[in-house]
């Protein structure tokens, strides 16, 4: 597989994989688009998180950023969701590609053990921008990142919470190093949705456990 050497370069390798196939109103399932997924890895390769490193993508849906730090040269890269649909379209994916340094399993993040040493997770988790019902997913997902004890931690979460969450991250053994902002659009895939296309500002939190 032929080194990346340009972010725009793995963006158009990203803009390959498709969105979610059979979108879960109860998962609350948003594609991360190839533009914003390709700067968080690219930023995390330049920091030295990716290149040989064992990375973890949790709720990894269609497997963005699992293949895209396989692509980046990461040891290993695994993808876990518990949507069959997402996983199975993800494996597909990075057939199609070549990339023969990542693996996808089917499991609730909750009951995903992983025995080996993990360096850098990534999670796009359900961080309740359209239902109530969804908020505070976001949190289970970090202390299941913190449970697995990686180096560092890549987690988006709503704009707007960004106070309360430097404070929690604090809290729960955690430095927050980075703090990126993007606006992502959330596009009308749901019967609940009012319009075509919503954007939301989220953040990207870089974080190393102390």
């Amino acid at each position: 597989m032929k080194k990346i050497t340009r972010k725009k370069h793995l963006e158009m390798k990203l803009q390959s994989i498709p969105g979610h196939p059979k979108p879960k109103v109860g998962l609350e399932q948003y594609t991360t688009p190839s533009v914003i997924a390709s700067d968080l890895v690219w930023n995390a390769f330049s920091l030295g998180d990716i290149e040989g490193c064992n990375v973890i993508d949790l709720g990894c849906g269609t497997g963005v950023f699992a293949i895209a730090s396989a692509l980046m040269g990461a040891n290993s890269s695994i993808g876990v969701d518990i949507d069959e649909d997402s996983v199975r379209l993800a494996i597909d994916v990075k057939d199609k590609l070549n990339v023969d340094n990542a693996d996808f399993i089917v499991s609730d993040i909750c009951e995903f053990d992983w025995g080996s040493d993990v360096d850098t997770v990534f999670q796009n988790p359900p961080f309740g921008s359209q239902r109530k019902a969804d908020s505070g997913q976001d949190l289970k997902f970090v202390q299941r990142a913190i449970d697995l004890n990686p180096h560092v931690l890549y987690s988006f979460h709503m704009a707007s919470t960004q106070d309360f969450l430097i404070r929690y991250y604090e809290d729960n053994g955690l430095e927050i190093t980075h703090i990126f902002g993007y606006n992502f659009p959330i596009p009308k895939i749901y019967n609940f949705h009012t319009k075509e296309k919503q954007n939301v500002d989220v953040i990207a939190i870089r974080a190393i456990l102390k």
